[in-house]
């Protein structure tokens, strides 16, 4: 892994270094989920997004965020440079209870071992899924509930020694099973090219960003803000650029006017699929 700014990624995430310890791989985790959105807007202005993670961080300190390969894929390498013991994995999502549990690549997951406390503990981290954990989970069989949402960790039936992340019911996915080997960036390049451009994609289909906090996810799904069921239409270019910066960070300035008009004339097309009876999800 190469060095990065980890002054400059510390301090996006409102952080200063500390040598590792459960805590502070709890506040890394917290606060990068909560600061840095989970978002694929550069998949719906068809601009091609590389996988090195120091591109996906100097993105990151643009203000933007980014989806599992970015996410995971930076924050593996700041916990890198500060001194954590981290691998990356193939992972692959389940998207809806109709799909199979499989082992596609469309997931970067992490894990930490050789912390202070106990250094023959695992965790599981994960800053790249929208919704999904607030701080990392022990690696061990059990349920774990953080805020409205109860997961549980097992033993992958797909992923020999691997292991499998059941996201609560009212999650935007079913969950993911991950393989214990060691990953690289370039493993997961076929299918982040297939995930960018593919029109089965959903991160092609749909416009989403999402930000975990302590309490719960806010999502912007096309035109609707939802928070746990408190929906919000959003109607308007101006109520749509409002609620991303004020919920997400992503403030209109990092757009051109043209990318703005194409963003949002792509959404309201979303919306409408949508109440005609079309599909809008994401993967």
């Amino acid at each position: 892994m190469a060095a990065m700014d980890v002054t400059g990624y510390l301090a996006r995430l409102g952080l200063e270094a500390e040598p590792p310890s459960e805590a502070a791989l709890r506040r890394l985790h917290t606060a990068h989920v909560e600061r840095v959105p989970y978002e694929a807007l550069e998949i719906q202005l068809e601009r091609p997004t590389p996988l090195e993670p120091s591109a996906s961080l100097a993105r990151i300190l643009r203000g933007r965020g980014g989806y599992c390969y970015h996410l995971n894929g930076a924050f593996s390498a700041l916990l890198h440079e500060l001194g954590y013991q981290v691998t990356r994995h193939l992972g692959g999502v389940q998207g809806s209870a109709a799909d199979t549990p499989n082992m596609g690549r469309n997931h970067l997951a992490l894990t930490v071992t050789g912390l202070p406390e106990d250094p023959t503990a695992s965790w599981l981290v994960d800053a790249g899924l929208g919704d999904g954990i607030h701080e990392p989970l022990p690696l061990r069989e059990g349920t774990y509930t953080q805020g409205p949402h109860t997961y549980r960790l097992r033993p992958s039936e797909v992923a020999p020694g691997g292991w499998r992340f059941d996201h609560d019911p009212a999650g935007s996915f079913v969950g993911f099973d991950f393989d214990p080997g060691t990953a690289e960036m370039a493993d997961f390049a076929e299918k982040h090219a297939w995930l960018s451009t593919a029109p089965e994609s959903g991160f092609v289909r749909v416009c989403v960003i999402q930000r975990r906090d302590a309490q719960g996810v806010d999502t912007l799904r096309a035109l609707t803000l939802n928070r746990h069921g408190a929906k919000e239409l959003v109607d308007s270019p101006d109520a749509w650029w409002t609620a991303a910066a004020d919920v997400f960070g992503i403030t209109p300035d990092l757009f051109t006017a043209d990318e703005r008009d194409r963003l949002w004339r792509k959404v309201v097309t979303q919306h409408e699929a949508h109440a005609s009876g079309g599909p809008v999800v994401a993967v």
